[in-house]
C-alpha cells in the first residue's frame, strides 16, 4: 500500500494539529515508508520551436518521435507556451507567428502526441512562459490590472534579452485564462499531463500593485510592508500561487492528467520566485517533479544534488527526475560529462530529463556529432534502464 503524501505533512505542522489529521496513520507510517513502491524512472527530453525547425514540419516531428523512442526516452516534455503564444489556435492566445505563416493547421502538440504514443512514450506539453507574459503583449495592454508592480510602481523585467511582465496569479482574470489555456490543450490532444516550470511564479520583489494590495488589507487589516522580503508577506503571496495551483488541481483531477513542475533548486526557488515545490509536493498538488541542474562541472552537478528538499524528495512516493543540459548556444557537454550525471542522478534514484532536443543529436550536437551522440545516448538509456532502483530512505521529511 502506498503511503500518502498527504501523512507527510504532519511533518510541517504543529505536532497537536499533526496527531488530529493523521493519527490513522501513526504506528504505520515508517513500515509502509519503506515498503511503497519505486515510482517509474521518466526518460524524457524537453523540445521547443527555438531555436529549432521541429515544429513547424510533420515529417520532421514524426521523425524526432522515431528517433527519441529508439534511443530510450520514455517521455517527451514539448513546449506549448512561449512568449505569449501558444502552438494552436486557441480561445485565449494567439498562435505563435511562425507557426501561424508556416501551417497554421500543423497542430504540433496533438502530433507530438499521437506519434509518442503509437510508440508508448508520454507526451507532457510544457507551458514555459507560465505567467509571464511579453510587456507589450495585447493581454497586458488590454488589463492593466491583470499586472504585478514593485513597490515603485515599475513592471518590467528583462528576461530573455526582452522586457516581460508578471500577471497577478491572484486575479480572478488571469485565474480563468490560464486555466483556460491548459484545460484546452488537455482536451484537444488527449496529452498524459501539463508541466509548468520556474516560470509560474511571483516574483519576490512584486505584490505591490492596487490590486495585490487591497486583498492583503483585505485579509490582513495591513498594508504590504515596504520589505518585499518580509516573511509574512512572502507567505501570504505564496498562498496566492498555491492557490491557483490548487485549482488547476482540482480541474485536471478527474482525468487522471498528470501535473509535473520544473523547478530550479529550492531555496532559490522558494526565496525568490515565492515557489514552495516541497509543500505542493507533500500536498499532492503536483505529481512529477524536474528540479533543473545545469551546473557546469560534475562535482557541482553532484553537490547540488544533496540539496536537503531533493534528499527528502525521494520519499514523497512520485517520480523525481533531473533536468540535464544537453547542449544548447555554446554549451554543448560531452557524451562522457553527461553519462556521468545521468548515473549520479540514477543513483540517488532520479531519472533524467534533457534539455533539450537540438542537443541531443541535433543543431547543437558539438564536435562529437549527431550519429556518436545517437547511439551513445541508446547504450547510455539502456544502462539507466537496466539498473536497479535505489530504495526510497525510511525517514520521513523533518519539518525545515
Amino acid at each position: 500500500m502506498k503511503l500518502s503524501r498527504f501523512a507527510r505533512l504532519k511533518a510541517f505542522l504543529p505536532a497537536a494539529a499533526s496527531i488530529l489529521l493523521t493519527l490513522p496513520w501513526a504506528a504505520t507510517a515508517p513500515l509502509l515508508a519503506q515498503t511503497q513502491p519505486a515510482p517509474p524512472r521518466r526518460i524524457g527530453v524537453w523540445l521547443t520551436n527555438s531555436p529549432s525547425p521541429l515544429y513547424y514540419d510533420p515529417a520532421r516531428i514524426d521523425r524526432a518521435v522515431q528517433e527519441l523512442a529508439e534511443a530510450g526516452f520514455n517521455t517527451l516534455y514539448p513546449n506549448v507556451w512561449s512568449r505569449g503564444t501558444t502552438f494552436h489556435r486557441s480561445r485565449h492566445a494567439p498562435m505563435e507567428p511562425a507557426l501561424e505563416k508556416a501551417n497554421p493547421n500543423l497542430d504540433p502538440i496533438c502530433r507530438f502526441t499521437k506519434a509518442a504514443h503509437r510508440r508508448g512514450l508520454q507526451v507532457i506539453p510544457w507551458f514555459e512562459y507560465g505567467l509571464m507574459e511579453p510587456a507589450d503583449a495585447a493581454v497586458v495592454r488590454q488589463n492593466p490590472d491583470w499586472v504585478l508592480q514593485r513597490r515603485d510602481g515599475s513592471t518590467e523585467m528583462v528576461m530573455h534579452g526582452k522586457p516581460m511582465v508578471w500577471l497577478n496569479p491572484a486575479h480572478p482574470g488571469v485565474r480563468q485564462r490560464f486555466l483556460g489555456l491548459i484545460g484546452e490543450i488537455v482536451q484537444r490532444c488527449s496529452v498524459d499531463g501539463i508541466q509548468l516550470d520556474d516560470h509560474f511564479a511571483w516574483p519576490v520583489e512584486l505584490g505591490y500593485d492596487p490590486y495585490s494590495r487591497e486583498l492583503f488589507r483585505a485579509a490582513t487589516g495591513r498594508e504590504p510592508p515596504n520589505d518585499h522580503t518580509d516573511r509574512a508577506w512572502m507567505r501570504w503571496r505564496r498562498q496566492q500561487l498555491t492557490a491557483l495551483l490548487r485549482e488547476l488541481r482540482g480541474q485536471l483531477k478527474p482525468s487522471g492528467t498528470v501535473i509535473s513542475l520544473s523547478p530550479g533548486p529550492f531555496r532559490f526557488a522558494y526565496n525568490h520566485w515565492l515557489q514552495d515545490w516541497e509543500l505542493w509536493s507533500l500536498g499532492e498538488l503536483i505529481d512529477d517533479l524536474v528540479v533543473q541542474n545545469y551546473a557546469h562541472s560534475v562535482k557541482g552537478f553532484e553537490k547540488d544534488l544533496n540539496q536537503p528538499a531533493l534528499v527528502k524528495a525521494r520519499s514523497w512516493g512520485m517520480p523525481v527526475e533531473i533536468g540535464i543540459l544537453a547542449g544548447f548556444g555554446g554549451r554543448t557537454p560531452t557524451m562522457a560529462t553527461l553519462a556521468q550525471k545521468a548515473q549520479l542522478s540514477l543513483q540517488r534514484g532520479h531519472g533524467v530529463i534533457y534539455f533539450y532536443w537540438e542537443g541531443l543529436w541535433g543543431l547543437h550536437a558539438g564536435p562529437e556529432g549527431a550519429a556518436y551522440r545517437k547511439a551513445a545516448f541508446r547504450q547510455l538509456h539502456q544502462s539507466l534502464k537496466g539498473a536497479p532502483m535505489p530504495p526510497p530512505p525510511v525517514d520521513l521529511p523533518q519539518r525545515r
